[in-house]
């Protein structure tokens, strides 16, 4: 296939994938399920108004929101999701208030006769009360006594510290006392609670499954899974097949081809190292700071799973609470594997031009302390918003967002997208000389280019939504930032630098790089950018979302079917000439990210992608392990080859001694391994099992999660964590010897 057809191709993948979202998130828009100007009980007496659902919502933000548990199924794994939670809770106090009004107990009643009283619940708990031409929505008599006491409840698990009977539950959640301060916060709160599981359970206008399309299971209030989750889920797997299938016979007729004479020495090795070149050292300095601060705050997380509030004895929860050691432990490792690859573009574009335009170390020196500031001003907002020292516009402003991958605060976005444009400002100005040369690897240029605008423009994304914005449409442009931006382009890019850099080693021709990388990024975009739809299955979105989700969701794995001859090219490559050794660990790292590409991204991903699947276990431990293989053994693992490789180019003339790099290769690597299968696997397929038998609320209590078997495999994590920080903090060392000395050794 020629390059013309093929970027013609890429452009109608764009296009056309690019229609289909906007589309149909218009549906989104206009489907929601209704925010009313208040909720009343059957005599007109108002409960709570829209005002309140919306504070409610900016409250559960400010504590730390999708750090602390989940709504909808999208959060951490501590704490329940409170939509199931609630729902359950508010199902037995309804059950019992129905008995009661008949003068009956209802646990001591046959089971018929309670089968015949869940019917009657459904019948109240299901059937949509929204009146359109009031703007009202109407309780239930038996649904305002369990509004009222789930009041209480959750007052006391959220505010009252000394209560001996919530202590224990509290410390099983990791939720410190006096989490909320203000019981006027505390009011508006469960406002938004009872609101977003009145979405779970409504059936929509002219239907018969819930706004979030029966989710969460549960077979007491009739949430069970649609016909839609299993049609749509067989025909995903089928797709899978068939175009498995179509992309091995491409594959096999279109070998790339490899340089028939290897150079005799490192072409890299005599590359003049600009200004701007050397400036981007200090970037790798502050990666391999970010990267022991959040592995520090990973280990401090997961231990909040066995010891709710404290930290081997040592009250932390008191300074550190769970929700804000999560949120630094997420938004870190997005920190540093976005500035390990931000500066490896800084350092490859004169390279690769080798121009060094005027002032651009001086650029490359404003964008570090610009990506400092935003770093430390958020982590130190998203504190100040979790420990409520903010109100709530400032805490969306400068404080904690709630939302999982985009915690910062609206500011501290702002002020990262405009160092992401000021990032892309330096990119073009040093490629434009290389750009408008007539060779062949100007197409490779032009895609690295259109990359690189990608990550500065989709980032904005993140701004498409505000502090009221209804929960449904903020996670859908939730969603661009963390799937396109992060997951899409970002692997667009690196896919990019990758061949650049084998075609400057003189290992790959650069007219079937470019060929490769076209085709990939094809593959990839057709189902990616549609796919990111699967995230939005329960997020109260309409079924054509489902069905295009689940779509082009699976198409997503295609690709990852043949990773492994990429692993094992990338392998030999390390391998092809005596020179090439100085490149051993970089390009180990790239066979590994293969290797987490398959599994973490594939295997792990595709168990949870399918709508069946994601119905029983989305927001379960199955998820956690899909997100680490994914986000650090894909991406960490991609960036640290990244830094590697760069690294090499600063210190051309010396060997380096990386024995440390082998063991930090090898130690990384194994711990993820141990820490996913060990722990976390185990944990959510026990996880999965309980949500099927006995409903998803049940999956993520307090009740099941600190069963002996449950805590014993939290506990096996530990040996997975210590090689794993075993291998970042070696890594380190390594690269902090690279200026000390220990870390090299003679001349090349």
């Amino acid at each position: 296939m020629t390059v013309r057809k093929l970027w013609i191709g890429l452009a109608m993948v764009l296009l056309s994938s690019f229609a289909v979202l906007i589309y149909f998130g218009r549906d989104i828009y206009h489907q929601l399920p209704p925010i009313p100007d208040q909720v009343t009980d059957e005599s007109g007496n108002v409960l709570f108004t829209g005002q309140d659902i919306r504070d409610g919502q900016n409250v559960w933000q400010s504590i730390g929101g999708q750090t602390v548990g989940s709504i909808w199924g999208h959060g951490s794994y501590i704490a329940p999701d409170w939509t199931a939670d609630y729902l359950h809770r508010e199902s037995v106090i309804m059950l019992h208030a129905l008995a009661t009004a008949d003068q009956k107990d209802y646990a001591q009643l046959p089971d018929d006769i309670q089968a015949m009283y869940q019917q009657r619940l459904k019948n109240i708990i299901r059937k949509n009360t929204f009146d359109a031409v009031t703007n009202t929505i109407i309780f239930a008599a038996p649904r305002v006594t369990a509004f009222n006491e789930l009041a209480t409840y959750y007052g006391n698990l959220f505010m009252r510290e000394g209560d001996p009977a919530f202590s224990k539950l509290r410390e099983q959640y990791a939720i410190p006392g006096h989490t909320i301060k203000d019981p006027e916060r505390m009011r508006k709160m469960n406002a938004f609670f009872a609101w977003s599981t009145w979405v779970c359970i409504t059936e929509r206008p002219g239907g018969t499954v819930s706004y979030t399309n029966n989710w969460p299971g549960d077979e007491t209030v009739g949430n069970v899974p649609s016909s839609s989750l299993h049609l749509w889920s067989g025909f995903s797997v089928l797709l899978l097949l068939a175009c498995t299938a179509l992309l091995i016979l491409y594959h096999a007729r279109n070998a790339e081809e490899h340089p028939a004479i290897l150079p005799d020495e490192d072409p890299l090795r005599h590359t003049v190292i600009t200004p701007s070149m050397k400036a981007t050292l200090k970037y790798f300095w502050i990666v391999s700071a970010l990267i022991i601060v959040q592995m520090l705050a990973g280990v401090i997380t997961a231990h909040y799973g066995v010891e709710g509030n404290a930290f081997y004895g040592l009250p932390l929860d008191k300074f550190l609470p769970a929700s804000v050691s999560r949120s630094w432990h997420v938004q870190l490792a997005i920190f540093w594997i976005a500035t390990s690859w931000l500066a490896t573009g800084l350092y490859i574009a004169p390279a690769v031009s080798g121009y060094e335009p005027k002032f651009q170390r001086l650029g490359v020196n404003i964008l570090f302390g610009a990506l400092l500031i935003v770093v430390v001003g958020s982590l130190v907002g998203q504190w100040l918003g979790v420990m409520q020292k903010l109100g709530l516009v400032d805490n969306f402003l400068w404080g904690h967002q709630g939302y999982e991958y985009i915690e910062l605060g609206r500011i501290w976005q702002i002020l990262l997208l405009v160092g992401l444009v000021i990032w892309l400002v330096l990119m073009l100005r040093a490629l434009l000389p290389a750009l408008r040369k007539k060779d062949e690897s100007r197409h490779l240029l032009t895609l690295f280019v259109i990359a690189s605008i990608a990550i500065a423009v989709f980032y904005a994304a993140g701004l498409m939504y505000g502090r009221q914005t209804h929960m449904a449409v903020a996670e859908y442009w939730r969603w661009w930032v963390v799937h396109l931006w992060v997951e899409g382009f970002f692997e667009v890019f690196a896919t990019v630098v990758g061949a650049f850099l084998f075609c400057r080693l003189g290992l790959l021709q650069i007219r079937s790089a470019t060929t490769a990388v076209l085709f990939s990024t094809i593959i990839f975009l057709f189902g990616g950018i549609i796919g990111t739809f699967h995230h939005l299955y329960f997020s109260a979105t309409p079924i054509s979302v489902l069905a295009l989700g689940a779509t082009f969701s699976a198409l997503e794995i295609v690709p990852l079917v043949v990773i492994g001859y990429e692993a094992y090219h990338n392998y030999t490559l390390s391998k092809a000439t005596p020179w090439i050794r100085a490149y051993k660990w970089p390009i180990y790292c790239l066979v590994a990210m293969c290797f987490w590409n398959f599994l973490g991204a594939g295997i792990f991903g595709f168990a949870i992608n399918p709508p069946i699947a994601l119905y029983y276990i989305q927001g379960l431990n199955t998820t956690a392990v899909h997100g680490h293989a994914a986000l650090f053994g894909v991406y960490g693992i991609l960036g640290i080859g990244l830094m590697l490789f760069v690294l090499r180019g600063l210190y051309p003339g010396r060997q380096w001694n990386d024995q440390l790099l082998g063991w930090s290769f090898w130690l990384t690597n194994i711990g993820l391994l141990v820490m996913v299968t060990v722990s976390m696997l185990p944990m959510g397929i026990l996880q999965a099992i309980a949500s099927i038998q006995h409903g998803y609320w049940y999956a993520r209590s307090a009740e099941f999660m600190h069963t002996d078997t449950m805590q014993t495999l939290r506990w096996l994590r530990v040996p997975g964590d210590i090689l794993l920080a075993a291998g970042e903090s070696l890594l380190v060392i390594f690269v902090i010897g690279l200026k000390t000395g220990w870390s090299l050794k003679e001349e090349r």
